[in-house]
């Protein structure tokens, strides 16, 4: 069956170790549009951290969609339209930040180009915000500060820590939100049935395309439901080892263009 979309998760996936994508990698994926092939990138990052990506691919001219927010925001890139998205519950902000006081971990938001927090000098915060190249907002009081629609929270940390908070706040939330780590020191905070699988048939269903006809790729833990259910689920060979256990095939890593070798041996390009 041939595919007609592939979906991909960006850091540790579509992009190398700096960040970057190759330009092998590049112009393997602009001759799979120019064949009519979707592509879809999938990532926790704010939409505005993932734009740019876009853009070098070519998104725009190819029908190409983002998945922003782990699938919290669908947009068509080409009219920039925003055709699915879902936000949190403000009243279970201040559990959120409390667990994030009360641990001794920054908590942050998004708005516009800016990664929204109290402490804009954590370790953490700074690779979140250089991560999608958006600048920090240093605020005096955080839940104050939000009085606007939010995707998402993240709280950042050691990740020891953080997988013990991970613990605590999935038991504590699991009836109204999803709580997982997207890195070891991010712990994702997003509404209920929002992972990229989730979102993923919000878009098929949109599009007209069937789940045998897509690839997913991914390294992370929050790419393991995509993979799972996209027709043909791809871990890198530098993903973690129950992404690579959950695949049904795993490619080069993404220091070695492990996308377009997907893209390559799988797609008739």
């Amino acid at each position: 069956m041939p595919y007609r979309m592939i979906v991909l998760d960006l850091d540790g996936t579509l992009t190398n170790s700096a960040k970057q994508i190759t330009p092998h990698t590049r112009q393997t994926l602009i001759r799979a549009q120019q064949q009519g092939v979707k592509v879809v990138l999938a990532s926790g990052r704010p939409t505005y951290g993932i734009a740019p990506i876009a853009d070098e691919l070519e998104l725009s001219a190819y029908g190409g969609y983002i998945m922003a927010y782990n699938g919290g925001e669908i947009i068509n890139w080409s009219n920039k339209e925003v055709i699915h998205a879902q936000v949190l519950n403000p009243e279970v902000l201040p559990y959120m930040y409390r667990q994030a006081q009360e641990n001794g971990f920054a908590i942050v938001t998004y708005r516009d180009n800016y990664v929204i927090t109290e402490t804009p000098n954590d370790e953490y915060v700074q690779k979140e915000a250089i991560l999608n190249v958006m600048q920090t907002l240093m605020v005096d009081d955080f839940l104050e500060y939000i009085d606007f629609p939010i995707p998402k929270c993240l709280i950042v940390g050691e990740a020891d820590r953080l997988h013990q908070l991970e613990i605590k706040m999935h038991e504590q939330l699991k009836e109204t939100n999803e709580v997982y780590r997207s890195e070891p020191y991010f712990l994702e905070l997003v509404p209920k049935g929002i992972d990229k699988a989730q979102s993923l048939a919000v878009l098929l269903d949109k599009v007209g395309i069937r789940r045998e006809e897509v690839i997913a790729c991914g390294d992370g833990f929050n790419d393991l439901s995509m993979i799972r259910y996209a027709g043909l689920g791809v871990a890198m060979q530098n993903a973690q080892p129950v992404v690579r256990e959950a695949a049904d095939f795993i490619t080069l890593s993404n220091d070695e263009d492990g996308v377009a070798h997907v893209v390559e041996r799988f797609i008739n390009i």
